[in-house]
Order: structure tokens, then C-alpha cells, then sequence
């Protein structure tokens, strides 16, 4: 059996009177594919920010390898931990290979091999003296999964980070993210509003409700209708699109 990567005990976050994560308790295995889905709103990325100490929780605790990330400083933390999201946030005035290597660098670690790791996400080693903007969408946010995993991340947490390509760049980047995840043997958890998304390329799905996680299934199950009422309204989303482009061929 995997050991436990990841859990969430009681994780709570309110922002006024607004409860983002209510008492959210979870355990997630080592080298586990974990989608995260639900409405806007409904707390996804404010739990993934607990993760790695962007938001501090109001209650509960986050444990990572079985220590509390509360037990030390953020910046050590961060360097177990890559986050990749909609935004992309290079450095504008700073190079591709810059850009990938600020994390090591900040830890005062040596220089990363740039090549290698632009080799990892499908880059050639001559886009490294480039500026970020010299670089399509799909390549800069390949740039910033380069640059999360620099560090030697064993946890890569992606929010929204396909949301901003066009279909078909999202379409293949989503895949080679699951091959990266899977020959790198990393744990890794994506919040996506894209069921059809989720259902492809995780193994496990959580779905989110005003701040709850209401659904636990894997993909099978949730085809196969399991995990309730809010589950399956996400899940009728891609069916009933399918359908409809079948009749549209038909």
C-alpha cells in the first residue's frame, strides 16, 4: 500500500463571515492523481493554497510526509512542493532559464540543469535565453512547470493551470502533465472547473461544495453515477455535450 503523502485534518479558512474550507479532512497517498472540482467558488483553490502556506488555515492542519507544515519556514516547505497556476507568473524581464532556476537560487541550491528540465516538459534547450514573451501560452506555461519542479518537488499542486490555453494546447498539455506525473512518480493534485478534464486524467476525484468536499470517487464511479447529486450535475456536463456533438454527426 502507497504511503500518505498528504492530509488535511479539519482544515478550516473563513474569510469574515464567509467559510472558503469548512473542516475539510483528507488523506492522499503517495503518487496519487487527485482532481479537484466544484462550481466557482466552492473553496477549491483556498484548499489548495493550505497546501503550501499561501493561506493560513483558521483551524486544522496540514500535514505533508507526515510533518506539519506549521513546524518550519515557508520557503523550505515550498521546495518540496511545485504550484503552477492560470496565471503563470514568470518573470517578465528575466530568462526562460532564469525563470526556472529563481527557486533553487532563493534556497541557495546549485544551478539546475535548465536543458534537462526543459527537456521534461517537451522544450528545446534553445528557448532558455528567451523572455517570456518570445513564447506561445502553452510553452510559457510549460516554462513554470519546468520551474515548480526545479526544485526537486515531489508534490506538484496545479490550479487552473490549463485554463488559459486554447483547447487543443490544454488538450496536450494535460496528457504530458500525466505522463510527467507518472514517470517522475510524483503526487499530484489539479484543480480544474473541467470535469472532462478531471475524469481523463485523474485517478481520483474530489468534488467541492460551499467549502465541503461531498464526493470521493474515482472516474469509473462517477460514470458509473456514484457520488451524489452535485457529483453527477458536473458529470452530466461532458456526457451531455458528447451526445449532443454525436447528434450533430449523426
Amino acid at each position: 500500500m502507497p504511503a500518505e503523502k498528504l492530509r488535511l485534518d479539519g482544515v478550516t479558512k473563513r474569510f469574515g463571515a464567509t467559510v472558503a474550507v469548512d473542516h475539510v479532512s483528507l488523506a492522499v497517498a503517495t503518487g496519487s492523481f487527485v482532481a479537484l472540482v466544484g462550481a466557482s467558488g466552492s473553496g477549491k483553490s483556498t484548499l489548495l493554497q493550505t497546501i503550501n502556506r499561501l493561506v493560513a488555515p483558521d483551524d486544522g492542519r496540514v500535514l505533508i510526509d507526515g510533518v506539519d507544515i506549521a513546524a518550519g519556514p515557508a520557503p523550505m516547505l515550498r521546495r518540496r512542493i511545485g504550484y503552477v497556476f492560470q496565471g503563470i507568473g514568470l518573470f517578465p524581464h528575466m530568462s526562460v532559464a532564469d525563470n526556472i532556476a529563481i527557486g533553487p537560487r532563493i534556497a541557495g541550491s546549485p544551478r539546475p540543469d535548465v536543458a534537462a528540465l526543459l527537456d521534461l516538459v517537451a522544450l528545446p534547450a534553445a528557448l532558455a535565453t528567451r523572455l517570456p514573451h518570445e513564447l506561445s501560452g502553452g510553452q510559457r506555461q510549460r516554462v513554470a512547470i519546468a520551474r515548480a519542479l526545479a526544485p526537486g518537488a515531489t508534490l506538484l499542486l496545479l490550479d487552473e493551470a490549463l485554463g488559459a490555453l486554447d483547447p487543443v494546447t490544454r488538450d496536450a498539455l494535460g496528457q504530458e502533465i500525466r505522463s510527467l506525473h507518472d514517470r517522475l512518480g510524483l503526487t499530484t493534485i489539479l484543480v480544474t472547473h473541467d470535469m472532462a478534464e478531471a475524469l481523463l486524467l485523474a485517478t481520483r476525484v474530489l468534488v467541492m461544495e460551499a467549502g465541503r468536499i461531498v464526493a470521493d470517487e474515482t472516474p469509473a464511479g462517477l460514470l458509473a453515477g456514484r457520488g451524489g447529486a452535485a457529483a453527477q450535475a458536473l458529470v452530466a456536463v461532458p456526457r451531455d455535450q458528447a451526445l449532443r456533438l454525436q447528434a450533430i454527426g449523426a
